[in-house]
């Protein structure tokens, strides 16, 4: 089951990454959603680092830290799909 989170959550965040970047995102729906995991991860220990992790209530630190190194994530990870795969698919 906590695959399962971990997939549905990289996927929001992935989403949501991408629509606060300017422009047009290249990176298929697939690689989004493992950069929006990986983005989740990265924030998890961001927010443990400062030690926000654990508060009572909702972690709106933690969650801020999650968007925050997912859109990195998104956003670097676009450009490298797009200077290395995405430039064999501009020229077909």
């Amino acid at each position: 089951m906590g695959w399962l989170w971990a997939i549905i959550v990289g996927f929001v965040l992935g989403l949501i990454a991408k629509a606060i970047i300017p422009g047009k995102q290249h990176s298929p729906l697939w690689l989004t959603t493992i950069f929006g995991m990986l983005g989740a991860i990265a924030g998890n220990a961001l927010a443990r680092a400062f030690g926000v992790d654990a508060t009572s209530g909702i972690d709106w630190s933690r969650h801020a830290f999650q968007l925050i190194a997912a859109v990195v994530i998104v956003l670097v990870g676009d450009m490298l799909y797009m200077a290395t795969l995405g430039r064999n698919k501009q020229r077909t």
